[in-house]
């Protein structure tokens, strides 16, 4: 169910879609790829998301929000890497002082010990929700550079109308394979239990779980606008801004525990992000003075 949630809200997209879908152009009908093209690359990513999706839900359910939150900073060093490699991203020193500082955060983690594990959780499943939180930040890091591949080279779209479509199908997919996880699993057996044995009612448990669904549709839009509008890399930036100040937040409102190691590693963790945002700080203002530099250089004199 937690999994089903992040993406069964995607028909409140069409709404916006309706308003914000322009006509195509004769240019963008000649570039763009073939429907059956269009239709695996959302199949593919939707499947992706599913399985990622999973996987993070599996990670929050035996691991306490702190941990979770921290682990979940790796996403930018599997983005930086990705980046590099799919999507032509330059490696500076920056960007590697961000990679090893959030690698030595992440290391912290694992060797700390499990006195902050939720109640009921033992070793094995301490270890297996590390893993999977790991293994889902990776698969999210690869799923943002394939879709910045995907507008680039095969959806070629130069209006906005494009992130919708991406989210729509590609959370379309996502839905339909969790639904089968969700019935396959044998788990739709123990909603009814489940929504009766909310200590806020059957009503409050419903309007959390809609309410829940709808905000994850307003951030996955966020999230896939960026990749459209600027990078990959720059998406997995900002949707990692919360994480370092998420463990905090977990021991205000959650209770969770906070010891020494933990702390270190979020100060490591606010150091690798802040490096980060630096070296796109100063990409940024490279970006701006080059244009201005070429309409300053003086032009040469054409004779009639």
């Amino acid at each position: 169910m937690a999994t089903l949630v992040q993406t069964a809200a995607f028909p409140v997209l069409f709404i916006p879609y309706l308003f914000i879908t322009s006509p195509q152009n004769d240019s963008e009908g000649s570039n763009r790829a073939s429907f059956i093209t269009v239709s695996v690359v959302y199949f593919v990513i939707g499947a992706m998301v599913a399985g990622d999706n999973m996987l993070y839900s599996i990670g929050l359910l035996y691991l306490s929000a702190s941990t979770y939150s921290l682990i979940c900073a790796t996403q930018l060093i599997f983005s930086a890497v990705l980046s590099f490699f799919l999507n032509g991203q330059k490696f500076t020193a920056l960007i590697m002082n961000s990679v090893v500082v959030l690698s030595l955060s992440t290391a912290l983690l694992a060797v700390n010990d499990d006195t902050d594990k939720p109640s009921g959780v033992t070793k094995w499943k301490y270890v297996i929700g590390f893993l999977a939180t790991l293994g889902a930040s990776a698969m999210y890091a690869l799923l943002l550079s394939l879709m910045q591949l995907s507008f680039q080279k095969v959806l070629k779209k130069e209006t906005f109308s494009v992130v919708l479509e991406m989210q729509i199908y590609t959370a379309l997919v996502a839905t339909g394979v969790s639904i089968v996880g969700l019935f396959a699993s044998g788990e739709w057996k123990t909603l009814q239990g489940e929504m009766g044995s909310f200590t806020a009612g059957k009503l409050s448990y419903v309007m959390t779980l809609v309410w829940t669904a709808i905000a994850w549709q307003i951030c996955s839009v966020g999230v896939v606008g960026l990749v459209f509008v600027v990078s990959s890399l720059f998406s997995n930036v900002i949707s990692t801004l919360s994480l370092a100040i998420t463990p905090i937040a977990a021991v205000v409102i959650l209770h969770d525990k906070m010891n020494g190691v933990k702390i270190i590693a979020m100060l490591m963790a606010i150091w690798g992000f802040g490096t980060y945002l630096y070296q796109n700080y100063v990409d940024d203002l490279k970006a701006r003075k080059a244009p201005s530099a070429v309409d300053d250089a003086p032009t040469e004199s054409r004779s009639c």
